[in-house]
């Protein structure tokens, strides 16, 4: 019997992944499962521009993985069940369940809510595709000077109220900071994006903690009630409490402990990649959500996955965090680049040419995705282990 690979999640982690280990592992010995809730391939890293009303072309999932033998079921995860080696989903299909011998959890994260009062009721965010278009239909029946108040300070934050304001100058944005604006970047960079928030005529409102949010405004900690015909939520992430319920290892965030490879330190037969992933950096820290960790975990996870299956020693991929490039507007980025302690250095890169760079990144991770069997070897790897599905894979 084929070693069944089943990949929970088709964003960057997760389909990036599926097509690697398509790639590299013989289809006479595995079968691969991706299991994702929509057909699509969802550009995370650019759904603040859906909401604003750009036009995004997104890629069938049918389409990226055509040819790869890579099997597409799309369903909703309900549950794992590691002891038994199974996944619950639920679709159109119906409920079901599928075997593995070997898991990629990769569900990614969705907005947190921090227990805020009137977040779930009030506020929209841009996290996933069906919430992007939610805001994308509210913003569009905003009229000459309605409100937007956007909650967070953070990197999807800064690009969400900056590439309102350019798209919409109708509008009258503001953002709420817990802290400082930009307080995290080097002083020249928080200068420019200071400026960037007076040439877009953002409001912003410092060290103001938003406590709850109504239909027309938001409460600041203080009682200070913040104008506000569509509030954004965009303070942090959190992921989906799946692993936790499963009996994995998971951490206080509710990732999944994993090791310097990826693997679940509870289950030897799950690897966690993405969001999902607790996993610790070369500089000692937590790895932070974000898309460049999804690319290093998920690397690092289908190395170790091919490496094992095929008796090979585990190589070690780098694990590193080397800052993070802010969209402002179309025409206008910041690249801040971070220590080994993950502090801002004094040099950054704004303007035209960081957007630049920031633009062939979302480029690079499209085509990327879209070309999963690009370089395929012309001699994929056999596996090591035995075809049976009760026995477990070789250990590096």
């Amino acid at each position: 019997m084929k070693h069944r690979i089943v990949v929970l999640g088709a964003g960057y982690a997760g389909a990036f992944a599926a097509g690697n280990l398509a790639r590299r592992l013989s289809p006479a010995d595995t079968e691969i499962t991706v299991v994702n809730a929509v057909p699509d391939f969802v550009e995370r890293m650019r759904l603040h521009q859906l909401a604003i009303g750009q036009d995004l072309a997104f890629r069938k999932l049918a389409d990226v993985f055509a040819g790869t033998g890579v099997r597409l079921r799309l369903a909703r995860v309900t549950g794992v069940d590691p002891e038994r080696r199974t996944v619950a989903v639920t679709g159109e299909d119906g409920d079901g369940e599928l075997a593995y011998d070997t898991l990629l959890y990769a569900l990614g994260s969705s907005v947190a809510h921090h227990g805020v009062p009137g977040v779930a009721e009030y506020a929209f965010d841009v996290t996933g595709r069906s919430s992007a278009l939610r805001l994308r239909e509210r913003l569009a029946g905003l009229g000459e000077g309605g409100t937007v108040l956007v909650v967070g300070e953070g990197l999807t934050g800064i690009e969400t109220a900056t590439e309102f304001a350019e798209s919409r100058p109708d509008l009258s944005v503001a953002l709420a900071a817990r802290g400082e604006l930009g307080a995290w970047l080097s002083p020249k960079a928080r200068h420019h994006l200071r400026q960037a928030f007076d040439r877009f005529g953002i409001t912003v409102h410092e060290h103001t903690a938003i406590e709850a949010v109504e239909p027309t405004r938001a409460i600041a900690a203080d009682g200070t009630a913040v104008p506000a015909d569509v509030t954004v939520w965009s303070a942090g992430f959190a992921v989906h409490p799946i692993a936790a319920a499963s009996g994995l290892e998971v951490a206080e965030t509710g990732q999944i402990v994993v090791d310097r490879t990826m693997r679940s330190v509870s289950h030897p037969d799950v690897y966690a990649a993405g969001d999902s992933a607790y996993a610790i950096g070369d500089n000692g820290r937590p790895l932070p959500m974000s898309c460049g960790s999804a690319g290093y975990t998920n690397m690092q996870a289908t190395a170790a996955i091919i490496a094992r299956l095929t008796g090979s020693k585990v190589p070690t991929t780098a694990l590193k965090y080397y800052g993070n490039t802010i969209s402002l507007g179309q025409r206008d980025a910041i690249l801040q680049t971070v220590d080994e302690e993950a502090r801002s250095k004094s040099w950054y890169l704004g303007g035209r040419p960081a957007a630049r760079l920031k633009s062939g990144v979302l480029k690079g991770s499209r085509w990327s995705i879209a070309h999963p069997t690009f370089g395929m070897p012309k001699r994929k790897r056999r596996l090591a282990i035995a075809k049976d599905r009760s026995d477990a894979p070789v250990s590096a």
